[in-house]
């Protein structure tokens, strides 16, 4: 069995997709600029994936930390995806996975123990950081949950074992994979994406009783639903799932920003802070693609938000009680 209890994580982390180049392209400059923002407003969490940019996220959060007392963040990453030289590459970009990078790399889905490891010592030269703390398995279901839960989940727990890392989990935005994963392995943490926010809960059916009976922290990504909750004044045209947001879930929206407002806390402070309401989340996670992202959000989780907000938002059915 694992010893959960062996790596605490931040309550406040940053995602460092956007130093990747996500949806838009950074420079170093710019992307050290948002890194130093988010330590000097104290969060000491950074996960990144090879996934994001290619490796960049990687390469550029690594060359960050390194400059920072080792023992006073948490870092993961993530595994399931090797990056291998693409054949194809004729000095496009990686636009179709929203990465403003060259794709002279490609993406291969490898879950075997090898696989695995390697993916992790690749990870390590890239950030130039041997010590990765947190290694998370990435959407696994978009390859093959079932080889996943047979072999890349035991491939972790070995990594674990083997002292390599101090912590595994999974990361993904499908209730079910979170599900199935967190009960089928001795997993410590569970990254939560998009699937357990102010606006929507699907993970409290299933996701979240699996980790109270097994122990299991969740880690809350992407708990602005895609920016619709980044703003205390919603906006219809907002992105939702990369398509249009249901008339259902709109009004559900303005109910929400109604009940912040009477309670004089700003929507997206609410949105941070929901998840930690809950006695299984560790973490939130946010991301940010400029300075005073960071610093915004590190203050909306340090506000102080009244009981009665989220008495409120339950009373009304718009969060889980």
């Amino acid at each position: 069995m694992s010893s959960r209890d062996s790596l605490t994580v931040p309550a406040l982390g940053y995602g460092a997709a956007n130093v990747g180049n996500l949806f838009r392209a950074l420079s170093d400059d710019e992307s050290w600029a948002i890194l130093e923002a988010a330590w000097d407003s104290g969060i000491r969490y950074f996960d990144t994936a090879p996934h994001y940019g290619l490796g960049l996220s990687e390469r550029r959060l690594g060359a960050f930390l390194q400059t920072k007392p080792r023992d006073e963040y948490v870092l993961s990453t993530k595994v399931g995806r090797l990056l291998r030289p693409n054949p194809d590459h004729d000095g496009g970009l990686d636009t179709a996975n929203d990465f403003h990078v060259p794709d002279d790399l490609q993406r291969v889905w490898d879950f075997s123990a090898a696989g695995i490891r390697r993916s992790l010592d690749e990870s390590r030269e890239r950030l130039g950081i041997e010590s990765i703390d947190l290694l998370y398995l990435h959407d696994p279901e978009r390859h093959d949950l079932d080889l996943a839960l047979a072999e890349a989940l035991p491939a972790l727990e070995q990594l674990r074992s083997d002292r390599q890392v101090s912590a595994i989990g999974i990361g993904s935005m499908v209730s079910d994979a979170l599900a199935a994963s967190v009960r089928s392995a001795d997993l410590d943490l569970v990254m939560v994406a998009g699937r357990y926010t102010l606006l929507e809960q699907p993970a409290a059916a299933d996701v979240l009783p699996a980790c109270r009976e097994t122990g299991t922290g969740i880690v809350a990504a992407s708990v602005f639903n895609s920016g619709l909750l980044a703003s205390s004044e919603p906006r219809r045209d907002g992105r939702y799932e990369y398509g249009q947001l249901p008339d259902e879930l709109w009004e559900r929206l303005l109910r929400i920003a109604r009940v912040c407002a009477d309670h004089d806390v700003p929507l997206p402070a609410a949105a941070i802070q929901f998840p930690l309401q809950s006695d299984v989340v560790r973490s939130v996670v946010v991301g940010g693609s400029r300075p005073a992202q960071l610093r915004q959000n590190a203050e909306y989780a340090a506000l102080t938000t009244p009981g009665a907000l989220w008495a409120e938002l339950a009373a009304e059915g718009l969060i889980a009680a």
